[in-house]
């Protein structure tokens, strides 16, 4: 497998990474453990999951069947989408990302996340206590690498300068749906 450097960060993660969205839905605990192991035994070092997978199991599943193989991989995980019906239990104050890195490294029975990613840009809460929040983790070591999922080109600008004028830490890395067929990303 071809490794590449992420961003301008040290970090290098497997050219191909995997998805874990279908973990606890589409796939029961057999089946992730089947896909986790070929995974790792083709050499693919990037997992990528959130806490709204499947209301967590996504993230259980993985923390369950890795074991001391957490080790050996690059975890990315989410968090901002509802994990339950109250405004306290989504987007991106300090108050709901303090918590859910809390349950999302329980379940994931990990210390550390490498990848931390916002899934869902939150309008109601001021950048600042977002981009403050994700620095006290990283300063924590709780999270290693801040990023973005699911977004447009001017919220990643506006984190990243929000974080430089603050001087947090800033973003590594975007994630964003891009193939042949979805190309919505160029517009950015």
């Amino acid at each position: 497998m071809h490794m590449r450097r992420l961003g301008h960060s040290g970090l290098h993660v497997s050219l191909v990474g995997l998805g874990c969205n279908n973990f606890g839905a589409r796939l029961d605990i057999e089946g992730t453990r089947a896909v986790i192991h070929r995974a790792l035994d083709r050499g693919i070092t990037l997992f990528d999951t959130s806490d709204s997978y499947s209301d967590g199991i996504s993230e259980s599943q993985i923390g369950h069947i890795l074991g001391a193989r957490r080790k050996d991989i690059v975890l990315a995980s989410k968090f901002a989408s509802p994990m339950g019906p109250g405004v306290t239990q989504r987007g991106g104050s300090r108050h709901y990302i303090m918590h859910a890195v809390e349950a999302s490294l329980k379940r994931l029975n990990t210390d550390w996340i490498d990848l931390y990613q916002m899934h869902r840009f939150d309008q109601q809460t001021p950048l600042d206590e977002t981009m403050r929040a994700l620095d006290d983790l990283v300063k924590q070591g709780k999270v290693r690498y801040l990023g973005f999922s699911t977004l447009i080109g001017w919220p990643f600008v506006d984190m990243q300068w929000t974080a430089r004028q603050l001087g947090t830490t800033p973003l590594t890395f975007c994630e964003s749906e891009y193939s042949l067929l979805k190309r919505g990303a160029e517009l950015d």
